[in-house]
């Protein structure tokens, strides 16, 4: 199973999409700063997520 998920910055009011196959841990690395893309954009909410099948569909 693979997740798409949305992010929100509070810090810059934009949001970033992303997948993975193990959200609970992605989410954990952006919230810690060590994904570079949302590092200097946090604090981040999750606003939305949705499961699908396989990589390709994400």
């Amino acid at each position: 199973m693979y997740y798409t998920y949305v992010l929100f910055s509070e810090k810059d009011k934009m949001m970033y999409t992303g997948y993975t196959k193990d959200l609970r841990e992605r989410f954990r690395k952006h919230q810690k700063g060590e994904i570079k893309s949302t590092a200097n954009r946090r604090p981040l909410i999750l606003i939305y997520f949705e499961s699908c099948l396989n990589q390709k569909d994400a």
